[in-house]
């Protein structure tokens, strides 16, 4: 689960990281009070959406000569001016698509003298099974052209996980960062902040970027963006109250309420498949006869007849969409099963699309027997490599 940048900061603040003051605004009628109330003059407005790259994002609406989604203001006239500009418009970024993000939120923040800007990242190293802090010196909009182009630049320091973030932790990270002065004081007290969080709150990444340098030689986050193992928000009901649903798909909402796993794609064949391992070969085989997936969908090995159906009216909501494969190997799940659950949902939403299905498996026989007496357009497949050409042909005409 992700959250914006403000409830980032606000968590990363109640664990006592130097974060500026800043305010969240949803109308542009709240942006004078929200300026008024802090120190300024120079203000910043940063649009409020789950995608990086706002700064260098353009709005669709406004033109390409338009200025970002993160503007300086130096006047509070100039920041009303700007919300007026930014809410409610769509926001294109580097990872949005040419589709965008509609700015409904935008955060009002206190602005920072800047002397140098660093990059600093947490996440679990899977290669040593550790935390780690991942750092650069070469902090701002352009990390990853740094990551593709100087990679040297990037330094990686796993965290020991019963000793947590030592003294010599703090030191190889302010090296790496090139620290001095006031600076390798605040990242004695940083570091172990960051680390403590990311621990605490289940985060799956935690990265500032950037890390800044003022020019009084202290540290501040002047971005925050955080994402949580969705597994253990049980464990924390203030994190999931900071869910915002219009960021996300809403197959994918849906998807969750069935515990499956669902993520959208841009292509034109939807997917159902139990297993990730056989999901990501049936997308690549899909791809490999010309077409694009137009979804992950993984319903699991003890799926029933419900979530099944659920599934596949998932799938078929998507307007994407002119075919779906289906595509089981029964173990656990029985291909009757399967079977049944593909016929009631499409009695029950129709068929529109071409339908591919290829079951294999534990009651293979009485799950085809099943959608051939069904007396519905389903094109049975014999194998993985005859589903994929058989989709591929009923979307071709």
């Amino acid at each position: 689960m992700n959250i914006h940048e403000y409830q980032a900061k606000a968590l990363l603040k109640s664990y006592g990281a130097p974060v500026a003051a800043g305010v969240p605004i949803f109308s542009a009628e709240e942006a004078e009070a929200a300026a008024k109330s802090l120190p300024g003059p120079l203000y910043v407005v940063k649009s409020q959406i789950h995608a990086g790259g706002r700064g260098k994002g353009k709005f669709k609406e406004l033109g390409p000569e338009a200025k970002g989604g993160v503007r300086l203001a130096k006047s509070i006239d100039e920041v009303v001016a700007n919300v007026k500009d930014m809410l409610g418009n769509t926001l294109v970024t580097a990872q949005t698509g040419e589709a965008g993000k509609q700015v409904n939120r935008l955060y009002i923040e206190d602005g920072a003298d800047i002397a140098r800007e660093l990059y600093c990242s947490l996440l679990v190293d899977r290669s040593v099974g550790r935390v780690a802090f991942v750092v650069s010196t070469e902090g701002g909009m352009d990390i990853e052209a740094v990551a593709h182009d100087t990679p040297e630049k990037i330094h990686t320091i796993a965290i020991d996980p019963e000793a947590g973030v030592t003294d010599a932790d703090v030191a190889a990270i302010s090296k790496a960062l090139a620290l001095d002065g006031a600076a390798v004081e605040d990242a004695k007290s940083l570091f172990p902040i960051l680390y403590k969080a990311f621990n605490e709150k289940d985060m799956a990444l935690l990265e500032i970027n950037p890390l800044i340098v003022m020019t009084n030689g202290h540290l501040r986050v002047l971005d925050a963006k955080v994402s949580f193992d969705g597994n253990a928000l049980f464990r924390h009901d203030d994190i999931r109250a900071l869910r915002d649903e219009t960021e996300e798909d809403a197959k994918e909402i849906e998807a969750s309420k069935w515990d499956l796993a669902y993520v959208a794609l841009d292509g034109n064949i939807g997917c159902m498949v139990n297993g990730a391992g056989l999901a990501m070969a049936t997308m690549d085989i899909i791809k490999l006869y010309g077409k694009e997936p137009a979804n992950f969908c993984d319903v699991g090995g003890g799926a029933g007849k419900e979530k099944v159906a659920a599934a596949f009216k998932i799938i078929t909501a998507d307007p994407k969409v002119e075919g779906i494969l289906v595509n089981i190997f029964g173990g656990i799940m029985k291909c009757d099963v399967i079977a049944e659950g593909v016929v009631a949902a499409v009695q029950e939403v129709g068929l529109k699309v071409p339908l591919v299905v290829r079951l294999e498996g534990t009651n293979v026989e009485l799950g085809k027997k099943i959608l051939n007496e069904s007396g519905l357009a389903i094109t049975a497949a014999d194998d993985l490599d005859d589903a994929a050409k058989k989709i591929v042909a009923a979307i071709n005409g």
